[in-house]
């Protein structure tokens, strides 16, 4: 959370930078004080501190201050463990799997429930209106696109992945309203990515993006899911970041199919479990 928000400060108006500078000085006091004590510290109005939050993508001032408190108690700091060359079996399952954990849980506190629930209800007003939701990422994040039209065409969405930047450009140009298309990216610069992200607002579909706060990728979409991890990607194919990417996509899936309803999905995926049958041993 602390990370996100030194990385959105560039973006933010001045008197809203006032407030971010004070909680990454002493997030423990921001996490506790009254707002108006908050207001005094920044030198800012009241209602500023309140916008703060709100652009960093929670509900209010209440939202983010037990979302930080949670943060700064959690007892596991985020310490990105990078594998080394003389390592042994061992040591790379314990760091492997203590970089996953520590990620997961550090995304657990500095989520924002408010903007999951935007792209949530973004993509149920596509599946009402039986447009397309599109996944759009390259590389390893071409893999998490795969995973996660897969997940969606089994709840009876018309959903559909590309990994290819011809295809996604040609899909964008397709898209309009009532569409939707999920963008993913580590690096959130990837440039046949922006160019798609670009084309599909410019037709009128929305854009969702999971990305690293701070990047390009996350000022142009119109719902930012921020998957913050300090990867050394330089030197290892991403791996915590891909699982983060996958377990975003598991949140939305489960969230979208909650708001459709078991009495609409249940029939669905007992027929589908059926079907699937004949093609496994007994």
């Amino acid at each position: 959370m602390l990370d996100r928000i030194k990385a959105s400060l560039p973006s933010l108006a001045p008197a809203e930078q006032r407030v971010g500078k004070l909680v990454l000085l002493d997030p423990r006091s921001f996490a506790s004080l009254p707002v108006s004590t908050l207001a005094d510290r920044a030198h800012v109005s009241k209602p500023t501190v309140v916008r703060f939050c709100r652009s960093m993508g929670y509900d209010g001032l209440s939202d983010f201050k037990l979302k930080l408190a949670g943060t700064v108690s959690e007892g596991v700091p985020f310490i990105h463990r990078s594998v080394d060359a003389d390592d042994k079996v061992s040591d790379v399952l314990v760091k492997v799997i203590d970089n996953t954990v520590a990620a997961f849980l550090k995304y657990r506190n500095d989520a924002s429930t408010h903007a999951v629930e935007k792209a949530v209800d973004a993509l149920l007003a596509t599946y009402k209106k039986r447009g397309r939701i599109e996944f759009f990422g390259a590389g390893n994040s071409g893999i998490v696109a795969q995973d996660a039209q897969h997940k969606f065409f089994r709840l009876g969405i018309n959903a559909i992945a590309y990994s290819d930047g011809h295809m996604q450009v040609m899909s964008a140009s397709l898209l309009g309203p009532g569409d939707c298309v999920v963008i993913i990216s580590n690096s959130g610069r990837t440039r046949d990515l922006m160019d798609a992200a670009d084309i599909a607002r410019k037709h009128g579909a929305t854009v969702i993006v999971i990305t690293t706060s701070g990047s390009p990728l996350a000022q142009a979409g119109h719902i930012h899911l921020a998957a913050d991890h300090p990867e050394g990607y330089d030197r290892y194919s991403p791996m915590t970041s891909r699982l983060m990417h996958l377990m975003v996509i598991d949140v939305l899936a489960t969230c979208l199919a909650l708001r459709i309803g078991g009495a609409t999905l249940q029939p669905l995926l007992k027929e589908m479990k059926n079907n699937l049958r004949s093609k496994r041993y007994a």
